[in-house]
């Protein structure tokens, strides 16, 4: 009747807008000033859409009730004016009974209701009105009132004019036997009931047990180089060394293989190599936990042949994550320097073989970019950020701090890069797009005095880019290499910055991040828009390694090959190769797309948009082959039915739009519309035999529908126990049930993802973490084999084909981790049923109140 739909979009626009003026502006890395109050207020606009969900949940319930009384208070009216108290028929009888199934949302079999009728119960007596509301506030004590098995042998009903109490342990359990067996479970207050299948004959005997498949990272598709730097390097054995989420990644060039460094709990923000090639030095952020606690961040010291870390270094010192690492070079590397992302930017040098913190400073409530020890001297360290550039000596554990002087030269806004030359110069890239070269000056003893000291100023001003200059990297024989933003341009310089060459990367990779050498003539380039480039100033550029750059929603795996297509906020389309680990190709969209579901026969995907815009394209030619749109909400899930005849839309405006499917998937026509729930459309599944969907919502509704019969709402819900579905990945369920963690509040489960063979069910939670659990897993606290590697909420899951990977993909991490399927033995999901219910041939289960989970998401037995 009424629906709230507020638009929630705008504030995360402006969120989003903000950030990335300020990404544009300071390549962003001023993460100490703007991006906490950013994570603040998309906290509090989380928990805003959380209190709206259960606002527009409990608006749908009372809207419903009061609808069920206005139509119950004139039909009573009426056969009291018609036939008094004593001479109600049988035909109002019925007519309560539908009313209550209507606002149960589920049917009473003929059987079940003669039973409630038959019942000698001292508060019933047949035809008169205080019967029907015996019945009526029977039915609403059971449906409502969790503990009813702690004490079933006290009932009290209110009568016509009198409350009488029921005493008989008998007739007790003979009304509750006339209640087929169901599970009631509550999420954040919101009962959901799910019937047990009639194959379950006891379920107290069902065993969950973890899977015996498990997942080993396979492949990582990304790179982190929209809002990080100096994060590219290449080894001797010819791996480039870079991150993205949690997981540092070892990429072999040439034999196009990846190893995986993965003992970060968090994002990772900073890398650094060491002078002997060999060994690496990450940092990460602190991240929090499950229940919003803070996580310590640390740096780890690891080997790069054999992924072993040899120190964790500030465990419990840094404040928010760590932000730069580096390590000293005139003393081989004995020394650690670590910037934090405090406020302060604390400046921190640790021995490395140690693990021990040799001295500590604060640095600037500025932004920092880049920190480096001089090659030739231990004691001077260089930091540089947003308008400064500081030269710092440190002296028996103590630090001074000389800020470069710019004189007659303009100040940048922002001082990007920095490296040393051959002469011990230091060389700046800045935001107006020029190498300043710096020197130390004497003492001016006549202008300021006898105790005047020298200083470190501006020798040369060389313009090198249109814009800011990204990145600085040293050749041997003393040659640069420069990379520019705004013009996308890689420059070499001579010795004596004299231009030699010059090269333009394509406009969509976007601007040049880093600059790794491999051999002086090949280069790495790590890029903004997220890709890695290889290639000469000769040859140009090809891209090895390619990912999104916002986040990201849509995915769906092909029913035959191994390729999957991905969607996001950045509005790209990939069709990516999970064999070949390659992206096939990628398109720009006008809108930004949230979900996808390839055709069963494979030639065509549809995409759905945030416009309420829907499209299908080729798979082969890239080409649009149809289009509609449905509504003005963004749309959620994309599914087409086993046999290809039918595409369900899922939107946020809480219909499913359902299309006929002709000439092999490029035609479709309006065939109806699913018109129930009350909130957003999640998720929904087809059955095996293609004419009935169920779906979830965002008030943790669980409906069925018959789309044979045009789309009809199924009210008897227990009828749908037993039918086989041809996907599961409705988050609520019977089957997935046992998905849930306690204390859960409806929002911490994004996606859920079953085998085709229908032995386990994968989760994607909010906690980054990947979930494999047995399928099915209808038991609270089910246990699980737990994965980590994404540093985001983890938005999908999905199966390939032939089950042999797991495709998991990050939020705002922008990470797709393809992960290996290890393990598991024959037989399927009917099987371990069938053994695990074989004990026990009784239908009845006698239920204990102690039993019961009680938190925010509780299954109450009935």
């Amino acid at each position: 009747m009424y629906s709230l739909n507020p638009d929630l979009n705008m504030y995360q626009t402006t969120i989003k807008h903000l950030s990335g003026l300020f990404i544009d502006d300071a390549s962003a890395d001023s993460s100490a000033e703007f991006p906490d109050r950013a994570s603040m207020m998309e906290v509090r606009l989380q928990a805003q859409e959380d209190e709206i969900t259960l606002l527009k949940s409990s608006l749908a319930d009372a809207l419903r009730r009061i609808r069920l009384h206005d139509q119950l208070l004139p039909l009573l009216k009426q056969q009291l004016i018609a036939g008094g108290i004593g001479n109600i028929s049988l035909h109002s009888l019925q007519d309560v009974r539908r009313l209550w199934e209507n606002d149960l949302g589920e049917e009473f079999t003929d059987d079940r209701w003669k039973a409630m009728l038959d019942l000698k119960c001292p508060y019933y007596e047949k035809n008169t009105f205080s019967g029907i509301w015996g019945v009526m506030l029977c039915l609403w004590y059971i449906h409502t009132h969790t503990n009813f098995e702690k004490n079933p042998s006290i009932l009290w009903v209110s009568c016509s004019k009198s409350a009488r109490l029921v005493t008989s342990q008998a007739e007790t359990s003979r009304l509750t036997a006339t209640i087929k067996m169901s599970i009631k479970m509550f999420i954040r207050g919101r009962p959901i009931t799910m019937y047990i299948p009639t194959n379950i004959h006891n379920y107290e005997d069902l065993k969950m047990e973890p899977p015996s498949e498990r997942l080993e990272l396979d492949w990582v598709y990304g790179y982190r180089g929209r809002d990080c730097r100096a994060n590219l390097y290449f080894l001797p054995t010819g791996e480039a060394v870079y991150f993205i989420a949690c997981v540092v990644v070892l990429y072999h060039i040439n034999n196009r293989t990846q190893r995986h460094y993965q003992k970060h709990t968090d994002c990772v923000r900073c890398l650094t190599l060491h002078p002997d090639k060999v060994r690496m030095a990450s940092g990460q952020m602190s991240g929090v936990d499950k229940d919003g606690k803070p996580l310590q961040p640390c740096v780890h010291i690891w080997d790069s042949i054999t992924l072993v870390t040899l120190q964790q270094i500030g465990l419990g010192t840094f404040q928010r994550g760590v932000g730069l690492v580096a390590f000293s070079f005139a003393d081989s590397g004995a020394f650690l320097c670590v910037i934090d992302e405090s406020n302060e930017h604390m400046l921190s040098v640790w021995d490395c073989n140690k693990g021990t913190k040799h001295a500590e400073v604060k640095n600037t409530n500025e932004a920092v970019f880049a920190v480096e020890f001089n090659p030739s001297e231990s004691a001077n360290i260089i930091t540089c950020g947003k308008s400064h550039v500081y030269f710092w000596t440190l002296s028996a554990g103590q630090f001074t701090k000389k800020q470069g002087i710019f004189g007659k030269y303009k100040k940048p806004k922002f001082i990007q890069c920095f490296v040393f030359s051959l002469t011990g110069d230091v060389l700046t890239g800045d935001s107006e797009g020029n190498i300043l070269t710096w020197g130390k000056s004497a003492a001016d003893v006549k202008t300021l005095g006898k105790g005047a000291k020298e200083t470190f100023q501006i020798m040369k001003q060389t313009r090198a880019h249109e814009g800011s200059v990204f990145t600085l990297c040293s050749l041997q024989g003393g040659s640069l290499l420069s990379g520019g933003g705004k013009d996308r341009k890689i420059v070499r310089w001579s010795a004596d910055l004299a231009p030699e060459r010059e090269c333009e990367i394509p406009e969509k990779y976007g601007a040049v991040r880093t600059i790794a050498d491999v051999d002086g003539e090949e280069l790495l380039v790590g890029t903004t828009r997220n890709a890695i480039l290889r290639g000469t100033f000769s040859d140009g550029f090809v891209a090895i390694v390619q990912g999104h750059v916002d986040e990201m929603w849509g995915l769906a795996t092909h029913p035959s090959q191994s390729i999957f297509i991905t969607c996001g906020h950045d509005r790209q389309v990939c069709l990516w190769n999970a064999e070949e680990h390659k992206l096939d190709w990628c398109i720009t969209l006008e809108d930004y797309g949230l979900c996808a579901g390839f055709c069963p026969n494979g030639s065509v995907v549809s995409v759905g948009l945030s416009t309420g815009r829907w499209m299908v394209l080729d798979l082969r030619t890239r080409e649009v082959v149809s289009e509609s749109t449905d509504g003005n909400e963004q749309l959620s899930v994309m599914r087409y039915s086993p046999d290809g005849s039918f595409l369900a839309v899922g939107s946020h405006d809480n219909f499913i739009y359902i299309y006929n499917v002709t000439e092999s998937g490029r035609r479709y026509t309006r065939f109806g519309k699913c018109n129930g729930h009350s909130s957003f459309i999640t998720h929904l599944d087809w059955s095996k035999d293609g004419k009935y969907i169920m779906s979830n919502s965002g008030d943790y509704e669980i409906l069925y529908w018959d789309i044979a019969a045009g789309c009809k709402l199924l009210r008897n819900r227990f009828e749908s126990k037993d039918r086989e579905w041809a996907s599961y990945t409705c988050v609520l369920g019977f089957h997935v049930m046992g998905v849930w963690m306690e204390g859960s509040d409806g929002t911490d489960i994004n996606a859920l993802c079953r085998s085709h063979s229908e032995r386990v069910v994968a989760v994607a939670d909010d906690f980054c973490k990947v979930h494999l659990f047995q399928y099915p897993c209808p038991k609270p606290k089910a246990p699980s084999h737990k994965y980590e590697g994404h540093g985001s909420h983890v938005t999908n899951v999905c199966f390939t084909h032939s089950d042999s990977h797991l495709l998991s993909m990050g939020g705002k991490d922008t990470c797709i981790l393809q992960w290996r399927v290890m393990g598991g033995g024959g037989g399927d999901r009917r099987e371990r049923l069938a053994s695990a219910t074989s004990t026990s041939t009784s239908t009845t289960l006698a239920f204990k109140a102690n039993k019961s989970v009680h938190s925010r998401l509780t299954p109450v037995f009935l």
